[in-house]
């Protein structure tokens, strides 16, 4: 289901307006119930106005500008909200594996660390 159309009848079946249950997804899937631009986009979080071609400030800017309301056209809003920001919830397990893979890529190879990773990791087969 990667259209905002797909999803927005899937939510109208399931009467998601009417229940509205907390929703869990991945940052792709976020975007697109609220009405986000999918792929490389230039403000592609849905909390702040991330700025992911200021490449300078990304390491030294701490604090972003929150997004409040989304405006249609603005900031990588291409379609109206599908559910309320405050009723989506990140999968903290998945962000969590995804940040450990990305650590063990960037490790040295033949250092202390990766030895004691290969060691303490099972090995998937």
């Amino acid at each position: 289901m990667d259209s905002y159309e797909s999803m927005k009848l899937l939510l109208g079946k399931i009467n998601y307006d009417e229940f509205k249950w907390k929703l869990y997804g991945d940052l792709k899937g976020v975007a697109l119930v609220l009405g986000m631009q999918l792929g490389y986009t230039k403000y592609c979080c849905f909390l702040c106005k991330w700025d992911s071609r200021d490449k300078k400030n990304h390491y030294v800017n701490k604090l972003w500008t929150k997004r409040t309301s989304p405006t249609l056209g603005e900031k990588n809003v291409v379609n109206p909200p599908l559910v309320l920001a405050e009723k989506i919830h990140l999968p903290l397990l998945h962000i969590e594996v995804g940040l450990m893979k990305n650590l063990v890529k960037g490790m040295d190879k033949t250092g202390r660390g990766f030895e004691y990773v290969e060691e303490y990791v099972p090995k998937c087969e």
